[in-house]
C-alpha cells in the first residue's frame, strides 16, 4: 500500500465527518429563507480549501450567491486543471417521505450517507477536495496546477457563475476542466460522460377571471385556468411521448451508427436497471426509440408541478382565477436553449383555448455539451478509473444538465472531463438522497490518480 493509499485509509472517519459538517448546512439556493445558510456553505468550502493548503482562497461576492475560488499554481511546466463543483442543494419536499431528517446526515447499515446534497453535489465535491488534501499532505505538493471554482446557484440557474466566466475568462485559464457531478451505470461499471443535455425551465401561467369564482354561479361560462393548463400540456406532449412544438426537431443531430448500436443492444442492461430503480413495469416515452436514446439524445418535456385553485382538506367549489405549471425541456447538445424557449412559448400560447390568457416565463436555461474521449485529460481519467475499478470505463451520454460545462467549453475552449461516482439509486433531488461511502473513497483514490496521470 502506497503512502497515499495509507493516508486515505487512515483518515476515512475524519473525511466523513468533514462531509457531514457540510451536509448539515441547508444551503437550498432556490428558497430565499435559506440565504444565510447558502452563505455559510460557501464559507465552509473556503475553510476546506485553506486547510488543504491551496492559495488565494476567496469567497467572491456576486449579485446572487458567492463563488468560492482557490488555486495552487506551483507545479512548473505542468498543466492547469480547473475543478468545478457546487455547494447548493435542492429543496427537500415532501419532507414526510424522508426516513431521517435531510440535514442530519446519517450513515445506515448499507454504508450510504443519507442527507440532502450527499450525492448532488457536496459528496462528490468533497471527495475531490480530499483527493487534493491527500496529495498535498503526503507529497507536500500537487502533481498539477489547480484552480477550484465552486458556486451556490447551480440548482437555481447558475446566473452568477455564468456572468463571472464570461467576464473574467483570463482568471480561469486552464488546460482542462474537471467536473465531478455525474453518475456511473453501477458500482462495478465506471463511466466517463461524453455528452450532456441542455435545459430550459419555464413557468406557464394562465389567467382567467379577475378573481376566484363560485362554480355554481359561474360554472359553464367562466374560463377555468386549471382546465386550460391541462389542455395546453396535453397538446404540447401526447400520450405517446411525442412533443408537439413546431421546429423543435429540425436541428436534432443524427446519431452515429455506433451510438445506435449501443442504444439498441444495451450491453449493460440499463433498461432493466431503470425499471427496477423506478419500481415500474414498463418505460414511458417514444417507443420507436430505444430507452437509452430517449434519455441521452432526444428532447424531453416534463411537468414538475401545477398550482391553482383549492387543494386543502374538505371541499371548496371554486373556479380559480390563476393557475401555473412548472415545465422543463431537456435538450440534446445541438438544440440551443434560447431558440427552444421561443418555440415553446409560441406553441404553449397556440395550444391554449381562446378564453385563456397565457404568460410563459423563462426561469433559467443552459446548453448541452459534447466532449471527445480522445483528449489527453479524458485518457488520463479513463486510466485512473481502470486502475481503481479494474475495468475500462464505458463512454456514455447523460440525460441531465450541467449548463456550466457547455459554457466552460465555449469560453475556455479546453477539454471537459466529467467523471462522477454517483449511482442511480442515490435519489438526487428526491427524498432520502444518499451516497455510497464505498464510492466516496473509491472516488478519492481515482481523482488522486487522475491528477497524478495528468502531471506525467
Amino acid at each position: 500500500m502506497t503512502q497515499l493509499e495509507t493516508y486515505i485509509k487512515d483518515n476515512e472517519n475524519y473525511f466523513v465527518e468533514d462531509l457531514k459538517g457540510w451536509l448539515r448546512i441547508p444551503s437550498i439556493s432556490t428558497l430565499p429563507e435559506y440565504a444565510n445558510d447558502v452563505h455559510r456553505a460557501a464559507e465552509y468550502a473556503a475553510v476546506q480549501l485553506r486547510h488543504i493548503g491551496l492559495e488565494h482562497v476567496e469567497v467572491i461576492q456576486t449579485q446572487g450567491y458567492p463563488l468560492v475560488y482557490a488555486d495552487w499554481l506551483r507545479a512548473s511546466g505542468k498543466p492547469i486543471v480547473l475543478i468545478y463543483g457546487h455547494y447548493d442543494v435542492q429543496p427537500v419536499d415532501p419532507l414526510e417521505l424522508w426516513e431521517t431528517p435531510p440535514f442530519e446526515p446519517t450513515v445506515r447499515e448499507d454504508n450510504h450517507m443519507y442527507a440532502r446534497g450527499a450525492a448532488d453535489d457536496k459528496g462528490q465535491m468533497m471527495l475531490v477536495l480530499k483527493a487534493l488534501e491527500a496529495l498535498m499532505t503526503v507529497n507536500g505538493t500537487l502533481p498539477v496546477n489547480v484552480r477550484v471554482l465552486s458556486e451556490g446557484e447551480e440548482e437555481a440557474g447558475g446566473t452568477s457563475i455564468a456572468h463571472y466566466v464570461k467576464t473574467y475568462p483570463q482568471r480561469l485559464h486552464c488546460d482542462a476542466v474537471f467536473i465531478c457531478d455525474t453518475e456511473m451505470p453501477s458500482q462495478d461499471v465506471p463511466a466517463l460522460i461524453c455528452g450532456l443535455r441542455g435545459i430550459i425551465y419555464t413557468e406557464v401561467e394562465v389567467q382567467g377571471a379577475k378573481r376566484d369564482l363560485h362554480s355554481g354561479t359561474y360554472g359553464g361560462v367562466a374560463p377555468n385556468p386549471l382546465h386550460a393548463l391541462a389542455i395546453i400540456i396535453s397538446r404540447l406532449k401526447n400520450a405517446d411521448g411525442h412533443i408537439h412544438i413546431p421546429g423543435l426537431y429540425d436541428k436534432l443531430r443524427e446519431p452515429s451508427e455506433a451510438e445506435k448500436k449501443l442504444w439498441r443492444e444495451d450491453p449493460l442492461h440499463m433498461n432493466e436497471a431503470l425499471m427496477q430503480e423506478m419500481g415500474v413495469s414498463q418505460l414511458s416515452g417514444e417507443l420507436e426509440y430505444p430507452p437509452l436514446q430517449r434519455i441521452y439524445a432526444r428532447p424531453t418535456l416534463e411537468v414538475h408541478g401545477i398550482a391553482g385553485g383549492f387543494v386543502g382538506e374538505g371541499a371548496k367549489t371554486v373556479i380559480p382565477a390563476v393557475a401555473r405549471a412548472k415545465i422543463s425541456l431537456r435538450l440534446p447538445p445541438n438544440l440551443k436553449s434560447d431558440e427552444v424557449f421561443t418555440l415553446f412559448e409560441r406553441a404553449a400560447k397556440e395550444a391554449a383555448p381562446p378564453d385563456a390568457q397565457v404568460t410563459v416565463r423563462n426561469i433559467h436555461g443552459g446548453e448541452g455539451v459534447l466532449t471527445s474521449p480522445d483528449s489527453a485529460p479524458m485518457k488520463a481519467a479513463a486510466e485512473a478509473l481502470k486502475e481503481t475499478y479494474g475495468k475500462q470505463p464505458v463512454l456514455l451520454g447523460c440525460g441531465g444538465s450541467i449548463p456550466i460545462a457547455a459554457l466552460f467549453n465555449e469560453v475556455l475552449g479546453v477539454p471537459i472531463v466529467m467523471m462522477g461516482f454517483g449511482l442511480a439509486s442515490d435519489s438526487p433531488h428526491a427524498p432520502n438522497e444518499n451516497y455510497s461511502l464505498d464510492q466516496f473513497f473509491k472516488g478519492i483514490r481515482t481523482v488522486a490518480s487522475f491528477l497524478q496521470k495528468m502531471g506525467v
